[in-house]
C-alpha cells in the first residue's frame, strides 16, 4: 500500500544554465573585429532585470550594417546557446557552444578545434 504524505514536495533541483564568462567576452571581441568587413557593425552584452529559471541573465545583441536595430540576440538556455532574429523574435537555432552560435551569425573565425581524448 503506497504511503500518503500530505506535506508538499519540495524540489532541490537547480536548473543548469550557462553564463557569459570572460572567455566569451574575449571571443566576442575577436569575432566582432573579424566580422567588421563582413557587415557586423557592433555587439554588446546586456543583463536582464528579471531572471528566468534556466536562462542566463546576460545576453548579446549584434548589429549589422543592413539595419539600425539589433539584428541578432544570443543567450543561453540550459546547456545550449540560442540565436534569435532580434527584429522578428524568431529562434534561428540552438548551439552547443558560444563560438558555434556566433559562427551561425557570421562565419568569420575558424571554429575552435574539439578536444578528443586519446
Amino acid at each position: 500500500m503506497p504511503c500518503k504524505n500530505d506535506a508538499p514536495s519540495v524540489s532541490n533541483v537547480i536548473p543548469f544554465q550557462l553564463e557569459i564568462l570572460s572567455a566569451h567576452r574575449e571571443y566576442l571581441s575577436r569575432w566582432l573585429n573579424a566580422g567588421l568587413p563582413m557587415g557586423v557593425c557592433d555587439a554588446d552584452i546586456f543583463s536582464v532585470q528579471q531572471r528566468q529559471a534556466g536562462v542566463s541573465s546576460d545576453y548579446v545583441l549584434i548589429w549589422v550594417r543592413e539595419t539600425a536595430d539589433p539584428a541578432y540576440k544570443i543567450y543561453s538556455r540550459g546547456i545550449s546557446w540560442v540565436v534569435m532574429d532580434a527584429i522578428r523574435e524568431n529562434t534561428l537555432g540552438q548551439f552547443r557552444s558560444f563560438a558555434d552560435a556566433l559562427h551561425m551569425v557570421r562565419p568569420v573565425l575558424p571554429r575552435p578545434e574539439k578536444i578528443v581524448a586519446a
